[in-house]
């Protein structure tokens, strides 16, 4: 792709690495007999949900209504909302259904919304969400107030998920294991729990990219979720999840002036471009805000991204040569820190490696 012309920054694909990382879940959800249920929270695109799914319009994760309204309106169907549901979202709930007959499944944590649900939104179904250790959200799974959950629910109850995202603090593949062995048992138990007490199971849902891959027994569950996978960043790479040419996603930027006083390059992808989060760094010391790549092999260069302003980004060279190398006007590819919030900055599409232009759906 010639990016000469390219304004920026841009969001760039690679529509060759981003197949290669959704065939490797494929195969994975095909080794382990699972349904694969991709998250859309990173990519939030219709057309990379595709790829990720095979080109099955159905079983899909979503972070927003907004995602959910997306996918809806493009037929995917068996959409779960991931998110808590609160009845301030319900009138929305019901006019996608009413738009488009698409299934879409919710997710809670407490009686009281339960009963809001049934009230409310009755015949959608839900998923009672557990906590499997990282206290974000959810119940555990030998919480008193599971039972009265389902029992709320009643013919709404569809399963149990969990999310293991404290599978994401360690390198280790022991310590990834034995988090997703907790979060296996979580399910489960809660699951087991609601059986046993003559309440509807069909599905059983974990998930975290870690998680996925590491798990060493999935008796009893019925899908995976996952969603970075598809893109990789810095983050994931100091954790050992996959190798700097696996990472499919960046930021497309343009060296914009030099300070050789200071000894750095300025380029226009700041805060804004990239997000200020730095969570690679706590394995990857070097991460920066993203590494510097050559824009046409997306081959690193050395250097890195090592502040952000709202629109400026601050590099510092190695050498002066680097000041001859990477011209005023001349493009850098940046490979985020973290991918998921890098690509919500408000790009509104990416541009791929083929050429084509892919709406991404921004917003809540």
């Amino acid at each position: 792709m010639d990016f000469a012309d390219v304004e920026t920054p841009a969001l760039i694909l690679d529509r060759q690495r981003l197949q290669r990382n959704a065939d490797r879940m494929l195969a994975r959800a095909a080794e382990t007999g699972l349904m694969l249920r991709p998250h859309f929270k990173t990519a939030k695109s219709v057309d990379v949900a595709l790829v990720a799914t095979g080109g099955r319009r159905s079983t899909l994760t979503a972070s927003t209504l907004k995602e959910v309204e997306a996918l809806a309106n493009a037929g995917f169907d068996d959409i779960l909302y991931a998110v808590g549901i609160t009845p301030n979202k319900f009138a929305r709930v019901r006019r996608v259904r009413a738009q488009t007959g698409r299934d879409i499944l919710l997710t809670l944590d407490s009686v009281e919304m339960a009963r809001a649900v049934r009230d409310g939104l009755p015949g959608i179904p839900v998923l009672i969400e557990i906590d499997c250790g990282e206290h974000r959200g959810g119940i555990g799974s030998d919480a008193s107030e599971l039972v009265e959950i389902g029992s709320v629910l009643g013919d709404q109850l569809r399963g149990v998920m969990t999310h293991a995202g404290h599978s994401y603090t360690t390198d280790s593949p022991e310590d990834i294991r034995a988090i997703a062995r907790d979060e296996t048992n979580a399910a489960r138990q809660a699951a087991a729990r609601l059986r046993n007490n003559g309440l509807p199971v069909e599905i059983v849902s974990v998930g975290s990219t870690p998680t996925a891959f590491f798990a060493d027994d999935l008796s009893g569950i019925t899908e995976l979720r996952a969603g970075i996978y598809m893109f990789w960043d810095l983050a994931q790479l100091s954790r050992g999840m996959c190798a700097v040419e696996d990472i499919a996603v960046s930021v497309l930027t343009t060296v914009i002036g030099h300070n050789r006083t200071a000894g750095v390059l300025t380029v226009d992808a700041g805060a804004m471009a990239m997000s200020k989060d730095v969570s690679a760094q706590t394995l990857l010391p070097d991460a920066g805000y993203g590494w510097l790549c050559h824009s046409d092999s997306l081959q690193p260069t050395g250097l890195r991204l090592d502040a952000v302003h709202q629109e400026h980004g601050t590099v510092k060279v190695r050498s002066a040569s680097d000041f001859e190398r990477y011209l005023i006007g001349s493009t850098l590819r940046v490979l985020p820190n973290h991918a998921c919030l890098t690509c919500a900055a408000g790009y509104g599409q990416y541009l791929t490696t083929g050429a084509e232009v892919w709406p991404r759906v921004d917003g809540w």
